[in-house]
């Protein structure tokens, strides 16, 4: 599994099967999990509470309950590297409109037929309101 796509995949599968066992995310990784997979698993669950609020702010008439744990697994990922590109360390960082190509492309693949769209439709908002915002400010 060395493809980055394939890492991210299973990450999200490890969010995934971590959220609906409650077994230690130590647990549900496959044998050949990377360290950049089990990376990636950890900080969207650290993360998980911040990427919760991106996805219910912008999943008009959802709460965070009723979406499906995978697709909310997918999108955690992909936001986490959207939002936190720091908190994996990766080579080459993917960008935003990478990781939404790639959780709509999973979404496809493992989920139900009105999940690519809904999982495309919160990204992309999300990554309109990140562009919207103002740059920080330095003291120059």
């Amino acid at each position: 599994m060395s493809r980055r796509s394939d890492q991210r995949r299973a990450a999200a599968f490890a969010l995934y099967q971590h959220d609906v066992t409650r077994r230690e995310l130590d647990d549900v990784f496959d044998t050949n999990a990377t360290t950049f997979t089990r990376a990636l698993a950890y900080a969207s669950s650290d993360y998980a509470s911040d990427l919760d609020g991106v996805i219910e702010r912008h999943a008009k008439g959802w709460t965070i309950d009723r979406i499906a744990p995978l697709e909310k697994a997918i999108m955690r990922v992909a936001l986490l590297e959207m939002l936190h590109p720091d908190a994996v360390p990766a080579e080459t960082p993917i960008p935003a409109e990478g990781a939404i190509d790639e959780a709509i492309e999973t979404a496809k693949e493992f989920c139900g037929a009105d999940a690519p769209k809904f999982v495309n439709g919160i990204l992309a908002a999300a990554l309109r309101e990140q562009r919207a915002e103002p740059a920080p400010q330095t003291d120059g």
